[in-house]
């Protein structure tokens, strides 16, 4: 039998197993597992690793969503590591500012940094080591360096004159030298580094109890110096991307008031397997509403590789993604009508909506409570002129600097005892609101993602969660289990769900299913500042052939080629036929998986 090349091992083995954007985050966490620490230690040690060495896509200012099941266990749960808006930030407020939308960068889109809770409470709740053990590899590599990235150093690049100018906070950490940092060499950011030690030695100085030091830490950086420091810079007026000078919402009250929680997901069966999402504060049910909508079809008939396929997957996500918009909001605080949107009978009445050719009508559907005006606003809304504001594009860019590209990060973890962790951190990019002195890191600008108009879920108030992209994902068929995830902003439900279906109907490993041709549309209404809207758009990685490209715009998708290797981030890892497996994308030549 021949085997299938793959650009990744193809990991396999009984021990365990870690899969991260960055190779620093999967030899860091596979360190922990082999020192004898759990799922839940590795991944803490993972993410605060990645923290550092991404610092373009995440950082200690960020969020963080965890899907993760306990080995025994028969349910997921999720730990919510998204901050809320300030208690100060309302539609009112923006509006008589003379804003239409959340600006994308600076301090008025902060919400609380959610990402360092959701890793004490994921430690403390289900983790076995030390807070020292987990914290000093992210140290040590703030403190005496990581090879720059080629997107680190191209963002610091592109935005060093802002920097200098406008951001001399973040010139003092990113502009080593007063130069942007070549790429590969080596960068250090030793003021994160030592605002870490720092809560360390907080953390530390109450004692030798494990749980009382984790919530020490949480403490120093919710009600001590870290919060102090962040409430004091922003109210400070900085350059941002409202065209001006602002000072931020954010105060410490705010991030003395949150804490980490967990929660149960959603899921639906497809094929067979539990697929498990995170709530409707996340865009995880318009997956679910996509498996629902393609199981009747006849995907077996469609290879992966041809224009039906493609076809079928894109024109499913316009339809649910444009219920994410007008459906989705913090269940804390709106109506979702979950039930309704994950029925088969809709399920039915939205499959019977996708022809042979491509739609260009954003169509939000009956399930939606008051659908056509949520539309209709939506509409209004994504198409609105940007104005003077027009400067700060995308996820995430400099205040008023081209696009850089960039997303978030992704990690999944797997030990020999079945414990599983599947997590997407993001926010806290070092080119979307200054370093906070003292500090050296960003704080989330996560608030961009709510909308000033009171009649949509995803408005804008005190104490909400923005309805976010990040969107792990754990899968599960009896005892076997895995996580699946990606960076990628609105493209991370499109990424996860061809890799999967490649996975549960092709029978294609790990490995060989992330390397396969990704495509996406872009027929929705970003969920980043300035919200744009592109009806039609399909783009493809040219490893489709030309007859596949050339046949999806006789259906009326208006193709881009993307290049070949230039379409989302996937990693992957957990028990598949009773054996450990995991890969890693080979885009942007950082990822890997580790495993034995």
């Amino acid at each position: 039998m021949a085997q299938t090349f793959t650009t990744r091992p193809d990991i396999r083995g009984t021990f365990g197993a870690v899969t991260s954007t960055h190779w620093l985050g999967s030899t860091t966490g596979f360190g922990i597992l082999e020192r004898g620490g759990n799922a839940f230690d590795a991944a803490v040690a993972t993410a605060f690793v990645l923290q550092i060495v991404e610092p373009h896509l995440n950082g200690p200012g960020g969020d963080a969503i965890v899907l993760f099941q306990r080995a025994g266990s028969d349910a997921p749960r999720v730990v919510c590591g998204q901050g809320v808006a300030p208690a100060t930030a309302t539609i009112e407020r923006f509006h008589g500012e003379g804003f239409s939308h959340v600006p994308g960068t600076g301090h008025l889109p902060a919400v609380v940094p959610g990402a360092f809770g959701a890793w004490m409470h994921l430690l403390a709740a289900h983790g076995t080591m030390p807070l020292r053990t987990v914290l000093e590899p992210a140290i040590g590599y703030a403190l005496n360096g990581f090879p720059a990235p080629y997107r680190t150093a191209a963002s610091i690049a592109a935005g060093a004159s802002f920097m200098a100018a406008e951001w001399p906070t973040s010139a003092a950490v990113w502009l080593p030298g007063g130069a942007p940092p070549k790429p590969g060499a080596l960068l250090q950011t030793a003021a994160i580094g030592e605002a870490l030690a720092r809560i360390l030695d907080e953390a530390e100085a109450v004692g030798g109890d494990r749980e009382a030091q984790i919530e020490a830490a949480r403490r120093a950086f919710y009600e001590g110096f870290v919060a102090e420091a962040i409430d004091r810079f922003l109210r400070v007026p900085i350059a941002d991307g409202a065209g001006g000078h602002n000072a931020g919402l954010l105060t410490g009250a705010d991030m003395a008031a949150w804490r980490a929680h967990e929660e149960p997901t959603i899921s639906s069966v497809f094929r067979g397997v539990e697929v498990h999402k995170a709530g409707p504060w996340t865009q995880g049910p318009a997956f679910l509403q996509s498996l629902a909508i393609l199981d009747g079809f006849d995907l077996d008939a469609m290879a992966a590789d041809t224009d039906a396929f493609v076809h079928h997957v894109a024109e499913t996500m316009k339809l649910t993604l444009a219920d994410r918009d007008a459906a989705l909001g913090d269940p804390d605080h709106v109506d979702v009508p979950l039930d309704a949107l994950l029925s088969e009978s809709y399920a039915a009445e939205r499959r019977g909506q996708i022809s042979d050719s491509a739609s260009h009508d954003f169509r939000v559907g009956s399930a939606v409570p008051d659908g056509a005006a949520r539309q209709a606003a939506l509409m209004r809304l994504a198409n609105a002129p940007a104005g003077s504001a027009a400067i700060g594009l995308g996820e995430p860019t400099f205040a008023d600097l081209p696009e850089v590209e960039g997303d978030t990060v992704h990690f999944d973890v797997i030990d020999r005892h079945g414990n599983i962790v599947s997590a997407t951190p993001s926010g806290g990019w070092l080119q979307s609101s200054p370093a906070v002195p003292g500090l050296g890191f960003n704080v989330t600008t996560r608030g961009q993602m709510f909308w000033l108009d009171p009649a949509l879920p995803a408005a804008l108030g005190p104490g909400r969660r923005p309805r976010i992209t990040l969107t792990p994902t754990l899968v599960k068929r009896g005892e076997d289990v895995f996580g699946i995830g990606t960076p990628g902003g609105d493209q991370q439900e499109q990424w996860i769900l061809s890799t999967l279906l490649r996975v549960l109907l092709e029978r294609k490993s790990l490995q060989a299913a992330i390397d396969a041709p990704q495509f996406h549309t872009t027929q929705y209404i970003a969920s980043f500042f300035p919200r744009s809207f592109e009806a039609g758009g399909l783009r493809v990685e040219d490893r489709f052939s030309q007859e596949v490209r050339d046949r999806l715009r006789e259906r009326g998708h208006t193709v881009v080629d993307q290049g070949s290797w230039s379409l989302g981030r996937v990693c992957a890892a957990g028990r598949i036929d009773g054996m450990i497996r995991a890969g890693a994308t080979p885009r942007f030549m950082e990822a890997y998986a580790v495993g034995r």
